[in-house]
C-alpha cells in the first residue's frame, strides 16, 4: 500500500519530530501545514488555543496533533498528507531552522526520506507482483475465451459436418464438404485459401477449379475434396496429380467420402518421386473431430508417410489414441 495512504507508526513518530525542528515558531508550523494544503478546519481549533494562550501549546504539540488527524482522516486527506511527506523529503534550506535544530533535523529528514525510499521499493515490488499477477490473470482469461470460442467453433463444424450424410443434392453436399473442411483447418490454425477457379485469358471459360490450398510447415499443398458413391479412381487423382505438377514446389491433398480405387493409388505412388501427394478419407476427418485431436499432426503423420515410407495412402489413426 501507499505509505501516504496512511503513514505507519515509525514514520508518525518522525514526521512530529522533524517539522517542528524545520520551523522556528509555532506560527511557522501553521504555515507549514498550511502551504502543504492542510484544510484550515484540521487546525483551526488548536489555532485559535494558541491564540488565546500563545503558551498553552507547543510545536510538537501542533505537529502531532494535525498530523494525527490528517492519519486518521483516511482517504479524504490523502492528497493533504502527501504533499507534507513531499514538504519533509524535498527540504534543503536548513539554515531557516534554529541553529540548535539544524543537524537534527538534518538527520532527521535523512531518516524520512530512508523510509520513504524503502517502503516506496515495496510498494514498487508489490505493485509489480499485482500488476504481473492481474496480467497473467488476463492472459489466462483470454486463453479460456479463446478455448471456448475454439469449442463452439469446432461444435458448429462438426454439426454441419454431420448435416453432409444427411443430404441427396450432391453438388450442395459438395459445397457444404469444402466449407466444412476450410473451416475445419482454419479452426486448427492452419493457413488456407478457400476453393477458387481459374479462368482462361483467351475467354474458354473456367479451366481449373481447386476445392481448398493450405500451409503446413511453410509448404504449400491444393487440396481436392470428393464425395462420390465409387471409390476415386484414376481419372479423379489424375487431374489432382496435374494441378500439383503444373504448380513450382506445389503438394497435394486428396480427401475421399468413398476410398480409392487400387489403381489410383498406384498411380498416386508412382508420382511420389516428382511430388509429394497425400490421400485421406472422410471417415478419418471424422474421427479427427470426434476425439477432438490435433488435425495438425494427423496430416504430418500422413504426409511422412507419403515421403518417407512411399506410401500415399496409410491408415494412421492409431497416433490420435
Amino acid at each position: 500500500m501507499d505509505i501516504t495512504y496512511h503513514y505507519p507508526p515509525e514514520l508518525l513518530r518522525l514526521l512530529i519530530d522533524t517539522i517542528p525542528r524545520l520551523c522556528r515558531s509555532k506560527q511557522d508550523v501553521f504555515t507549514f501545514f498550511r502551504g502543504a494544503g492542510v484544510q484550515n478546519s484540521r487546525f483551526s481549533d488548536i489555532r485559535r488555543q494558541w491564540t488565546d494562550d500563545r503558551e498553552s501549546i507547543n510545536k510538537f504539540e501542533i505537529a502531532r496533533t494535525v498530523l494525527t488527524r490528517l492519519n486518521e482522516a483516511g482517504e479524504s486527506a490523502l492528497r493533504e498528507r502527501r504533499e507534507v511527506l513531499k514538504r519533509v523529503v524535498e527540504f534543503e534550506d536548513f539554515t531557516t531552522c534554529w541553529p540548535n535544530d539544524r543537524i537534527e533535523a538534518q538527520g532527521l529528514v535523512s531518516s524520512i526520506q530512508k523510509v520513504v525510499n524503502v517502503k516506496d521499493s515495496f510498494t514498487r515490488i508489490n505493485q509489480e507482483r499485482e500488476s504481473e499477477v492481474r496480467k497473467r490473470r488476463e492472459a489466462e482469461r483470454v486463453k479460456a475465451e479463446e478455448i471456448r470460442q475454439k469449442k463452439e467453433t469446432l461444435a458448429s463444424i462438426r454439426q454441419d459436418f454431420n448435416r453432409l450424410f444427411t443430404m441427396d443434392n450432391p453438388q450442395e453436399r459438395g459445397l457444404l464438404l469444402e466449407d466444412v473442411l476450410n473451416r475445419f483447418f482454419d479452426a486448427n490454425e492452419i493457413l488456407i485459401r478457400d476453393s477458387f477457379r481459374r479462368v482462361s485469358d483467351q475467354g474458354h471459360g473456367v479451366i481449373e477449379q481447386v476445392d481448398g490450398v493450405i500451409v503446413l510447415d511453410g509448404e504449400v499443398y491444393l487440396v481436392e475434396m470428393k464425395w462420390l458413391k465409387e471409390p476415386v479412381g484414376v481419372g479423379d487423382v489424375s487431374h489432382h496429380l496435374v494441378r500439383i505438377f503444373t504448380r513450382s514446389a506445389s503438394r497435394g491433398i486428396f480427401i475421399s467420402y468413398s476410398g480409392y480405387t487400387n489403381p489410383a493409388i498406384k498411380i498416386c505412388k508412382e508420382s511420389l518421386s516428382k511430388l509429394v501427394i497425400s490421400l485421406c478419407t472422410v471417415e478419418e476427418f471424422a474421427i479427427i473431430m470426434e476425439k477432438e485431436t490435433s488435425l495438425v499432426k494427423f496430416l504430418k503423420a500422413k504426409i511422412h508417410s507419403s515421403m518417407v515410407d512411399k506410401q500415399p495412402f496409410t491408415q494412421v489413426l492409431t497416433w490420435a489414441d
